[in-house]
Formats: C-alpha cells, structure tokens, sequence
C-alpha cells in the first residue's frame, strides 16, 4: 500500500518561490521584514499548495499549545453539551483549538482530569467546578464559570436575578404558595437561584424548599416526591431549579391527575433543548451562554498573553454577572382558587 504523500513544508514553499526558508516563516508568521508584496505571494503559494501551519512546530517555537482544556461536571447532563458548543465556538474565534474533560459526577475525577489536561501542555483551562474541587493545583491560568457566591468564579450567568424573575413570573399569575424543588443543597447554583426566588416573593407570598438528594437518601433513588400532597397543602406552583427538576415534577403531577397549568404551575431552570417541546411546554430561564463563554475565553487568553507562562492563577473578567431570560411558555398559568374536600382530600374548585 503506497503511503501518502507529505503536505507542502516551507522548505518547499521556499524552493519553489527562489527565496529563504526564513522569509516564508517570516512572511506566514507576519513577523520579520518581508515586503507586503512578497508576503502576499508567499502566501498565496503556500494556500496554493495547501499549506497547513504545524501546530508542533508552532508549539517549540511559541512555547504554547494554542489549546485550551475544558473540564465539565458530568456531559451526560444535557446543560454542559450546550456549555462545551459555546466555549469551543469562542474559543476558535481567539484561535484556539479545545480538549474537554469530562468528570462523570466526582470530585476525584475532576481533580484528575484538571491534571491531565495540565500535563498535556494547555495554555489555560476552562472550569465549570464541582463543589470541593481542587482548582488551585491547576498550572495554568484558570477561568471558572459557576456563580457569583463560587469563590474565584470568573463569569457566570446572574442566578439569583433569575430566581427574582421566577418569583416575579409566578407573582404576576396571582400564586401565595411556591415550592422549591432542587436536586443538591449543596450546590452554590441552586442554592443562588433559590436564594433569588425567595428574594423575589411579594408579601403574601410563602415558599418551601424540597431537596430532592436528601429525600432520595430517606426513601430510595427515583423516588416520588410527594407533589400531590404538596397541591392538597396549597401549593400552586412548583418551581424547579433546573428543567431536569421540572420535567421529574411535570411527570408526576400529571401521573397524579393534576393538570399543569389548569391546576398547579411548573417552572425549570436552563431551557435545556426538549423544554419547548414537551407537553406543556416548560416556562424556564435561560442563560446566555454565548455570551458568558466569550467572557470566559477573552479573560482567559488575554491572562495568557500577559504572562507568556503557564502560571497558575483564577483569571478575572471585567463582566462577573451576565443576566438571565425568563421564557414563559404552556406550563405557568393563572392560579385557580381552590378549596379543600374534607372528605376525601381533593382539591375542588
């Protein structure tokens, strides 16, 4: 089986133009004193014959990878793909390519995946942390995106002013009663959009927290949740603090006859890519991920450029806070009043 042939070197591109093999790096890299019509021939040869600059080569001479590592929480949640799309767009606009680590839900797994990526020569890395992590053994300048309560965080969405546009929404339609459902207490996202919520509730207005964790670590994974009950109690809206919450919340009130929005109200968190499609359709917030992961890479390469080292450091950015958007769609309505049958406990109208 013949071997392919070798792209176009600059040796190459240099024999074929009668000039020296500096002139043509010279010319590509922009650097040295080459002719701007030189340049252009050069390059315009070098696109001729298909040249591709050698990321190696780049590399030895540079002293950088032009590679940025990405370490998420667990890929199998539908949020981080969304995540990884945006940093990996904004990171090929600043010209760099991107490895992406993958913890699968554990610290230790984590940890170790912000060593590889350090031994495997990234200029800088990308972290969206688990609680515990360890980011200060990272040898490369670190941009983390999680909450603003997160010490260290670089740049993430505005989750307690989402939580306020929650509690807003819910106020607008008329509810008293709100439950909070979440999935980990321990989590400084949740705990900020729960925290908003609260911070938003009118007076006249009540809420209660249920931590789906705890209640699974009593009763056993996949557990109910005890929704039909919490309706008998009074409570109007369920709001979940992401849409993985509200879609567990949604299934079970309707397995319960409990009619969303007619009966009680669900909202989510995230607009992951089915919350438009399933029935009803979920009112949720959305986070402008765009926007925090052009935030995220500019901070991080422009620290990278600054210190031409692969020193450790928590990059900070000029914008710490990008706000949320409520979408409102089928699964918030008004609140129906409802009184309770003593006899046999359903709500009536």
């Amino acid at each position: 089986m013949a071997s392919q042939r070798p792209g176009p070197n600059l040796s190459r591109i240099a024999t074929s133009l009668g000039v020296s093999v500096a002139t043509v790096s010279n010319a590509l890299s922009g650097k040295g004193r080459v002719s701007d019509a030189l340049i252009e021939r050069i390059r315009a040869h070098a696109a001729e014959l298909g040249y591709v600059p050698s990321q190696a080569g780049r590399a030895l001479r540079t002293g950088r990878s032009g590679v940025l590592g990405l370490v998420l929480p667990d890929i199998a949640n539908p949020l981080f793909p969304k995540i990884a799309q945006a940093i990996e767009y904004a990171a090929s606009a600043a010209g760099y390519g991107v490895l992406i680590a993958d913890s699968r839900g554990d610290i230790t797994a984590q940890t170790e995946a912000i060593n590889r990526l350090v031994e495997r020569g990234v200029d800088g890395m990308v972290i969206v942390p688990r609680r515990a992590t360890r980011i200060s053994g990272a040898s490369c300048p670190v941009a983390v995106i999680d909450t603003a309560s997160t010490p260290g965080n670089t740049v993430a969405a505005d989750h307690w002013q989402g939580g306020k546009e929650i509690a807003a929404h819910l106020a607008s339609l008329g509810h008293k009663q709100i439950l909070i459902i979440g999935n980990n207490r321990e989590s400084n996202v949740q705990n900020d959009r729960a925290g908003g919520i609260r911070a938003g509730l009118q007076p006249g207005m009540r809420s209660e927290t249920l931590w789906i964790e705890r209640l699974e670590h009593e009763t056993g994974a996949g557990c109910r949740l005890g929704l039909e009950e919490k309706a008998r109690q009074g409570f109007t809206a369920f709001a979940a603090l992401s849409d993985l919450q509200a879609l567990r919340a949604l299934t079970e009130l309707q397995q319960d006859g409990i009619s969303v929005p007619a009966d009680v109200s669900v909202t989510g968190f995230d607009d992951l890519i089915w919350s438009p499609v399933v029935t009803p359709s979920l009112t949720t917030v959305r986070m402008d991920m765009d926007t925090i992961a052009e935030i995220a890479v500019s901070a991080l390469v422009e620290r990278i450029n600054e210190s031409g080292t692969r020193e450790g450091v928590l990059v900070t950015a000029h914008t710490e806070r990008v706000p949320m958007q409520l979408i409102i769609r089928q699964s918030s309505g008004l609140m129906k009043p409802a009184t309770k049958n003593l006899r046999d406990g359903e709500l009536v109208e």
